[in-house]
């Protein structure tokens, strides 16, 4: 068993610990979620044992391994890390409900399922800036993803009738205890700027590093088409968010199937590959 497998699994057992510490307390009627100095610590901890397994995975003896577990359990360990550094300056405990549960999968899925390919061309400078630019526009869409999911359930759960406090079932307490909406919008839509410009970067060096190995702008294959649906949908999105304010169910529409693209732009089209054709 090799080293990024073992870190992986030892990242999702942290992270599924921490999970079910805060997801216990709402299952027996509590109604708020703190993280408190020992859970930040350990999540700290978890976060640091997902990069060093995605470390010893990715870049084993010098080359450049990647599937698309292991492109997924990147994009969630970088959402991890963005998490860290918001909740310094932002009081968003509640997103661990969400957000640990996904690692966890991640963490899981990329220790059972390792097997990927080299990627050819592994010494060109050009083409490891761009999988790094890639890897992490990736981790922050599939954040801004998990975000508007969370604001879908927020928003359903809000034109609900009130119901009494002992009739509420644990997930409408759950839901209770994220931000408010107004601050998960302006954490969403700072992620997508964010993420849109990083993803603009991508398409940029990938043409680089295209012209420097096959002297073509831009190949037409699945990644790139994918990629660039992604890159024109959060476009729209923002050009629609600047020009005509949009907002709420409209704008998590948009940032869904943003995501959907730049998910089958790689790990969708691994996973046929790797998976349910067996072709590594």
């Amino acid at each position: 068993m090799s080293a990024g497998i073992v870190f992986h699994l030892l990242a999702a057992l942290a992270y599924a610990v921490l999970a079910i510490s805060l997801w216990r307390p709402l299952s027996k009627g509590g109604s708020q979620v703190a993280t408190g100095k020992v859970r930040r610590v350990c999540l700290a901890s978890a976060i640091v044992l997902h990069g060093i397994a995605l470390a010893q995975a990715i870049l084993p003896q010098h080359s450049l391994h990647l599937g698309w577990a292991l492109a997924l359990s990147a994009a969630i360990w970088l959402g991890m890390v963005i998490f860290w550094l918001e909740h310094l300056v932002m009081r968003i405990d509640g997103l661990l409900l969400i957000l640990l549960p996904a690692a966890t999968v991640a963490a899981l899925l990329a220790g059972l399922f390792p097997h990927g390919h080299i990627v050819a061309h592994a010494n060109n400078e050009w083409l490891r800036v761009h999988l790094i630019i890639a890897l992490t526009a990736y981790g922050l869409i599939t954040v801004a993803a998990l975000q508007a999911m969370l604001m879908t359930a927020l928003d359903r759960q809000l034109h609900k009738p009130i119901e009494q406090e002992s009739n509420r079932s644990i997930l409408g307490r759950a839901l209770d205890t994220m931000p408010p909406l107004l601050l998960q919008e302006v954490l969403l839509f700072r992620l997508i700027w964010i993420g849109f410009a990083i993803l603009t970067l991508t398409v940029v060096t990938g043409a680089i590093v295209s012209m420097r190995l096959t002297s073509e702008l831009a190949p037409m294959d699945h990644k790139t088409v994918f990629t660039l649906l992604s890159w024109f949908t959060f476009g729209i999105l923002l050009l629609g968010r600047y020009m005509r304010g949009w907002r709420g169910r409209l704008a998590l529409r948009w940032t869904l199937v943003g995501f959907a693209f730049l998910l089958l732009s790689y790990s969708g089209s691994r996973f046929v590959l790797d998976v349910i054709l067996q072709r590594g």
